[in-house]
């Protein structure tokens, strides 16, 4: 996916910056939660910064980021991978695409795949009866505003357990949670693959 740099009806401030600034000093424990997240993912990420502005939203989206399932028996690292990836198009959050399809094959994913669910192809060929189900859930529920047919509820209960409804329920949410945030500050991609670019108009 592309996006373009001082497009006015999708504006993006520049490459490296968001809407606004963070703040000029950063509290100790904003500090400490960045240089960790920067040593988990290699990347000094501007949001926890900007969060700073108002602690307790710094606070509550460190502790829901670091109980988010990222891998389980009933739910693989592949399904959740899909599941990230999908919601990050659909906001059209070009950090989340970019953060959340890097090392899309270690999770099981090809190339293709990942285009597929870019271009909304939730019936590709190489995707299970199970993985498209679970895409056309993530399709409903991240669409506004929530319609949820009786059919799906009932094949979600066919195939997954109460457990797993709730981790794919909630990784949804999450990723919806962190798509939305970041896409509503104006944050760019911070380059984790080239699967997602911003580009001069």
């Amino acid at each position: 996916m592309k996006f373009t740099l001082n497009n006015k009806d999708n504006f993006f401030k520049d490459f490296d910056k968001a809407y606004i600034e963070p703040p000029k000093k950063l509290p100790l424990f904003i500090r400490l939660g960045a240089w960790i997240s920067k040593k988990i993912i290699k990347k000094d990420i501007m949001i926890p910064k900007l969060l700073a502005w108002y602690p307790k939203a710094a606070i509550s989206s460190g502790i829901m980021e670091s109980l988010v399932a990222h891998d389980d028996k009933e739910i693989d690292k592949r399904l959740l991978k899909m599941i990230r990836v999908q919601v990050s198009v659909m906001v059209a959050c070009p950090f989340c695409i970019d953060m959340n399809a890097f090392e899309f094959d270690k999770a099981g994913l090809n190339i293709d795949e990942v285009n597929a669910i870019r271009n909304g192809d939730y019936k590709f060929h190489s995707f299970s009866e199970k993985e498209q189900l679970v895409m056309e859930y993530v399709n409903l529920v991240t669409k506004t505003p929530v319609i949820i047919p009786e059919e799906i509820v009932n094949n979600m209960q066919k195939h997954f357990s109460e457990r797993g409804i709730i981790i794919i329920a909630s990784t949804i949410a999450q990723v919806n949670y962190w798509a939305r945030l970041i896409r509503s500050l104006g944050i760019p991609v911070a380059g984790f693959s080239d699967i997602c670019k911003i580009e001069k108009s």
